[in-house]
């Protein structure tokens, strides 16, 4: 969408996710607070009927207190890819410049599952035992 804009891409042959990047107009950065923001990438995706495309946090941003809010992209969407990222933890700003590896787009078949309505559920070891139920 920018001529400027990166393909998402494999750090590593094992990475599951491809990495995503900011595409900033000028002045070329933006600074992160506690707000979320949404981070334009530059470009869209036509992601094939069946599957699942996910924006997810990097583990070396999130360490730093930097994270990105969990995002699906369905089939049907065709606009611009944006990454919802702030600030957590003490950190009071964070500074994104263009280019900047940012998040992951990993892309999974999708479970063709439809709800149904029951009067109960099947018995399972774990039970109606919520966070925490199966230990420390």
């Amino acid at each position: 969408m920018r001529p400027r804009a990166r393909l998402p891409q494999r750090a590593t042959g094992g990475s599951t996710g491809l990495d995503l990047f900011a595409c900033l107009e000028e002045p070329g950065y933006l600074i992160l607070g506690h707000d979320p923001v949404p981070v334009p990438t530059g470009i869209a995706l036509e992601v094939p009927p069946g599957f699942d495309a996910q924006v997810r946090p990097r583990s070396g941003l999130s360490v730093r207190g930097v994270d990105v809010a969990f995002g699906t992209i369905d089939s049907d969407y065709r606009g611009e890819v944006l990454v919802t990222m702030y600030l957590f933890g003490s950190l009071e700003e964070y500074r994104i410049n263009d280019g900047d590896r940012i998040a992951q787009l990993v892309v999974t078949p999708l479970a063709d599952v439809s709800p149904v309505e029951v009067e109960e559920l099947s018995p399972s070891a774990r039970g109606t035992g919520g966070h925490g139920s199966t230990g420390q």
